[in-house]
């Protein structure tokens, strides 16, 4: 019960809308799938740049004949809101689906306006926080959420536990069934260590997060000033208000799989796209679904950054790119 305290403490809600799961994307198909079976007949849209978790899940009610749109995403990263708008108006929507902050570019989404949307058209928001809780405040009774899932790993917690937050009213089918565990939502035995675990990063994750954002930011900022610098990179979404620990950049001519092992060899951790999900050889979903030009999507790069690493960490990783972009191109280019 503390646990659940302090989950609901760190999103905004109340303690009896948290429902435990074994993480995000657990989260993600109790939402995506228990609405449609509570409202079968009606559409699911989800935006083009949504976790694998939200896209598939929601590609997978196709099969079930329920309606799946999928959400146009600009340049920006953002959704077309005129399109969202317009498909509401038929009033035959469900479910809209709309992530916090993207996991690759890091692009915050406005989730008030498309909570104002979805609601004004009898449509249900489901928003998945999973890469944004404990990066950036979150308010779920404030911005007037109905559903959002977390993951207590992407908050320095243990692996295997994670929530749906439901709001009270919203009826949402179970995946599981058994022993009517979580108020029949998810039946199981639930993972107690872990969800205390999951709580106390709750906790801490409150504690200093301007702090930790103000650090992170200054570190990306330093490393796109470098990026910036050089010629021939791209920084997705720059201009755009994003996490602040998040850098999704493209070296032109060069392959995002390569770049991704030759930092590896330089003693840096990065990754092409999605940390959970690759398609060996194919560019950034993501990146395609605003737009970018495949080849360029295919050249992607992701940084993240902690509260552990520092301006010498960033000057280390800007010298090691400078030695891969002198590396023969059939080494690391683009095959």
């Amino acid at each position: 019960q503390r646990a659940r305290d302090e989950v609901a403490a760190l999103l905004g809600c109340r303690a009896t809308e948290v429902v435990f799961t074994s993480g995000g994307t657990e989260s993600d198909n109790l939402a995506v799938k228990g609405v449609a079976a509570a409202q079968p007949g009606r559409a699911v849209l989800y935006g083009a740049t949504e976790h694998p978790a939200v896209l598939e899940a929601a590609e997978a009610l196709r099969a079930t004949g329920t309606p799946v749109e999928v959400i146009p995403v600009g340049t920006d990263g953002h959704p077309d809101w005129q399109w969202l708008e317009a498909r509401l108006v038929h009033g035959d929507v469900a479910l809209v689906c709309l992530m916090a902050a993207n996991n690759e570019t890091g692009v915050v989404q406005d989730i008030a306006r498309a909570a104002r949307l979805a609601h004004a058209h009898d449509a249900l928001l489901h928003v998945d926080a999973v890469q944004a809780a404990g990066k950036m405040p979150l308010d779920f009774a404030g911005v007037d959420i109905d559903l959002l899932a977390v993951s207590a790993h992407k908050l320095f917690g243990p692996r295997g536990v994670g929530a749906l937050i439901v709001r009270a009213g919203v009826t949402v089918q179970p995946l599981h069934h058994g022993g009517g565990h979580e108020d029949n939502l998810r039946s199981g035995t639930l993972n107690a260590p872990g969800i205390v675990g999951f709580g106390a990063a709750c906790r801490l994750a409150q504690q200093g997060m301007a702090e930790r954002d103000a650090h992170c930011r200054a570190l990306r900022d330093r490393l796109e000033a470098g990026l910036g610098a050089m010629d021939n990179v791209t920084i997705f979404a720059r201009e755009q208000e994003r996490l602040a620990n998040t850098c999704q950049f493209a070296l032109h001519g060069f392959d995002g799989e390569a770049m991704v092992m030759a930092f590896d060899r330089e003693g840096f951790a990065v990754s092409s796209g999605s940390a959970c999900h690759s398609e060996h050889g194919a560019p950034s979903h993501v990146l395609m679904g605003m737009g970018i030009e495949h080849d360029l999507a295919k050249a992607a790069v992701r940084v993240s950054v902690g509260p552990d690493n520092t301006e010498a960490d960033i000057d280390n990783l800007l010298a090691a790119l400078s030695r891969i972009r002198e590396t023969p191109m059939a080494a690391v280019a683009a095959v």
